[in-house]
């Protein structure tokens, strides 16, 4: 696995890592790792089968025979179109209560990596750099202010005709952020040879052109 190229691309909740990371990899034609969506599908599997977000044991054993499908541009979870549903706020908020379990991390682990493939891969989420892909050739935290984060996602929900309110989304992201650095078990960090990448006052575009731009500059050396 270490032959084939990889970008780990880290960040806290709504930072816009997802985006940023999947226009990497178009640009590139790598394949693209959301592995938020595994947390996603998780969480969601459990609740469809009445398993207590809490119950370690029973979430993981449903994590690692986690029945789902990545097509284009859907995802499947047991047959059925997930794709919106995983992108909820109950069930982003249930992915950050099952991602500071062990277990469903230790699940989910081999999974994950089995998406390195040739020409390469683009990855997302919380620890990829540090624990997923350590052998990463080019590693970006990327993060935005609290406030910031809260509303880009309060814009998002408000266009797909959800209600939302501002303050309710920045203190779910205040929660997740620190249920995800607290979490004993990969939790989220600025690895040392991670490069920093604020995009607090950033366009999208800007932060994909600076990251195309740190990878050519390691491909070039």
């Amino acid at each position: 696995m270490g032959a084939i190229p990889i970008i780990a691309i880290d960040g806290p909740s709504a930072s816009g890592k997802g985006s940023v990371a999947a226009r990497v990899a178009a640009a590139l034609g790598w394949h693209y790792l959301d592995s938020g969506a595994l947390y996603r599908l998780t969480a969601l599997a459990a609740t469809q089968h009445g398993v207590a977000l809490g119950d370690e044991a029973n979430v993981a054993a449903i994590a690692a025979s986690l029945d789902v499908a990545f097509l284009e541009g859907m995802i499947l979870l047991e047959g059925e179109d997930a794709t919106e549903l995983i992108r909820t706020e109950a069930v982003g908020e249930g992915a950050s209560k099952v991602a500071v379990l062990p277990s469903v991390r230790r699940a989910l682990l081999q999974r994950q990596r089995d998406f390195a493939r040739a020409p390469g891969l683009v990855a997302d989420g919380r620890d990829m750099g540090s624990v997923i892909f350590p052998e990463a050739q080019l590693k970006i935290f990327l993060t935005a202010s609290a406030g910031e984060r809260a509303n880009r996602r309060y814009k998002q929900l408000i266009a797909k005709g959800e209600e939302a309110t501002i303050s309710r989304i920045l203190l779910d992201i205040e929660q997740r952020d620190a249920r995800d650095r607290a979490r004993a078990v990969a939790p989220l960090r600025q690895i040392a040879d991670a490069r920093l990448l604020d995009t607090t006052e950033m366009s999208i575009e800007k932060a994909v052109q600076i990251v195309l731009d740190g990878w050519r500059e390691i491909s070039a050396n």
